[in-house]
């Protein structure tokens, strides 16, 4: 399989990769409580942000597109920009009924907005062979969800301390989770079309 590979496949795991680093650093935090490990898996949000830029550019030049390469994209962007982010809010405090109820509606919503993509590429590309436009935000734009929680951790504003506290409503609810909650639903947006670069 690996000779089926492109190079710009490679920066994809690259991604991928940086996807499932933060999410091991993230559950090293909620064990070890060292901001160490948090900062790391943050970083690695706009490292696989980078990959993500780059693997795209790669098969563009090289002209290496492949079905191959888009569900490998797919499937790295739901790790970096899905599950991490949404891990990295857990191990921030976001630990709550509701929050984990939102955190997950937002893993959801972006394996949902990859999905439909994925099979719609060709109708928004209007014979073009090049998407115009997206549907919903992409689901990169969560390295801004892993920025704020970022800031949090520099202001020492983690676990009991997140800001915006906490409501309690039979399970409790940080307000900072209700971003996590727009983002989901920005991306599964139909009337909503970002330009495609």
């Amino acid at each position: 399989m690996i000779r089926e590979f492109h190079l710009a496949d490679f920066l994809t795991l690259a991604n991928a990769a940086c996807g499932t680093g933060a999410v091991f650093l993230a559950m090293l935090y909620v064990g070890s409580g060292a901001s160490a490990h948090f900062f790391m898996a943050a970083a690695l949000a706009p490292l696989a942000l980078l990959f993500d830029v780059l693997d795209g550019q790669v098969a563009r030049w090289r002209n290496q597109h492949s079905a191959l390469g888009r569900e490998l994209d797919s499937l790295a962007d739901i790790i970096s920009f899905g599950l991490a982010p949404a891990t990295l809010g857990f191990a921030a405090g976001l630990q709550g009924g509701w929050d984990a109820a939102i955190l997950v509606y937002f893993v959801c919503c972006g394996v949902s907005r990859l999905a439909r993509f994925n099979v719609t590429a060709e109708q928004l590309s209007e014979g073009r062979g090049k998407v115009a436009y997206f549907e919903g935000t992409p689901i990169p734009t969560s390295v801004l969800l892993t920025g704020l929680l970022a800031l949090a951790a520099v202001y020492g504003r983690l676990g009991d301390d997140l800001p915006g506290g906490v409501w309690m409503a039979g399970w409790a609810l940080h307000p900072l989770s209700l971003l996590f909650f727009v983002s989901g639903t920005l991306m599964i947006s139909k009337t909503l079309r970002v330009p495609k670069p």
